[in-house]
């Protein structure tokens, strides 16, 4: 049997796992890597397919950033649908060789992996006739959509395991009218860990299409630390020879170091300050450009980077490293998001002013109920 690389990764920006599928599918296409399974969970995205109506978005782009989710079309199969926390999403590479070169047969087989998986925690769920994905009764539980070059695959599945099923909302999931969504955590009750499900879904992909699963560990562990004053971020722009764009602090976490002490390090040694750090509830993952990376082919570059920010004297000298950094700049946190190139630097950015809304919010109403206590009866 064929092998298949497993690849668990963490936080994907959509834009980033259609980096990385073109990628691997490029390098699949040249028989330069194995098969890969890529199981990862996105930001909130609604996606539209190609060939779907745009009918089946039930508000417009501007409301669904309201509530946090980004806009994308896409070129998987398929029509409307939504990615977010809490879901397991699943985007195969495989080669269809000779004697399985058959798009339905493919898709048929995803879902029986899904089908399969649910059944481990005695979820009854199945096909629907003339609507693509798996459900329990009439209600989606998973949606379905590929796409395929060379016979290579890309796309592939979303797993509600604890999703916000309300941010379905705004869409007519996958064009069909007068259906539901559920979740694992909605039929049980409580939902089983993500890695749990993970587990099952890999046992089943290796069944049904007859791989033998290897999984990889990744080499690069990276910490992102974004410095602030509580209304502008600090941000460093890298040397011609090192693309010469606009990033928060970044660094390696070293051997038997840890993320928040390797964070600390990073924020001294290429600023020169020394404010603490606190962890941001995000970690992801991406690929980096092969290119980039020296080393053995056969060794594809991802990377897991943790995320801190670091509220800092905007008064304080900033002494960046020249063989990294041209200079730095504090940016208002709307020009930074014009400034900065890469996609999973917004998001840390996104994470920070809610930390900070939160915080703000907090001690307002602290004050509040303060007064409160104090006016007299």
């Amino acid at each position: 049997m064929q092998e298949c690389e497993i690849r668990r990764l963490h936080r994907v920006t959509y834009e980033n796992g259609m980096a990385m599928q073109q990628t691997l599918v490029a390098m699949r296409q040249q028989e330069q890597i194995p098969d890969q399974l890529l199981l990862l969970e996105h930001p909130p995205t609604i996606t539209l397919g190609r060939g779907g109506d745009a009918v089946n978005l039930l508000a417009p782009p501007e409301v669904f950033a309201a509530d946090g989710i980004r806009f994308f079309e896409t070129t998987r199969g398929g029509d409307v649908t939504y990615h977010g926390p809490g879901q397991i999403v699943g985007y195969p590479i495989l080669h269809l060789g000779e004697g399985r070169r058959d798009v339905r047969k493919y898709v048929e087989g995803l879902e029986e992996v899904l089908i399969r998986t649910l059944a481990e925690w005695g979820i009854a769920a199945g096909r629907l006739e003339g609507a693509r994905g798996v459900w329990v009764g009439n209600e989606k539980i998973a949606a379905v959509g590929i796409r395929v070059a060379r016979w290579v695959t890309c796309h592939g599945f979303a797993l509600n395991v604890t999703t916000n099923l309300d941010h379905f909302r705004h869409i007519t999931p996958c064009g069909i009218a007068g259906k539901g969504v559920t979740s694992i955590e909605r039929l049980l009750g409580a939902a089983p860990a993500v890695r749990e499900v993970q587990d099952a879904l890999v046992g089943s992909f290796a069944s049904v299409f007859g791989r033998v699963p290897r999984e990889r560990e990744h080499a690069h562990r990276l910490v992102k630390v974004v410095p602030h004053d509580g209304e502008r971020v600090l941000l460093l722009l890298r040397t011609p020879e090192r693309g010469a764009f606009w990033q928060p602090v970044t660094g390696r976490i070293e051997p038997g170091e840890a993320a928040d002490v390797a964070a600390q390090r990073e924020l001294v040694e290429e600023t020169g300050l020394d404010g603490t750090v606190e962890p941001l509830p995000l970690c992801q993952s991406f690929l980096i450009d092969p290119s980039f990376v020296p080393g053995r082919a056969d060794e594809l570059p991802f990377a897991d980077e943790t995320a801190f920010h670091a509220r800092i004297d905007p008064g304080r000298t900033i002494r960046v490293r020249a063989e990294e950094h041209e200079r730095s700049g504090w940016f208002t946190f709307a020009r930074a998001y014009e400034t900065i190139r890469w996609t999973d630097d917004r998001e840390a950015l996104e994470q920070v002013e809610r930390t900070l809304a939160s915080r703000r919010s907090a001690r307002e109403e602290s004050r509040i109920a303060a007064a409160e206590a104090h006016r007299p009866r």
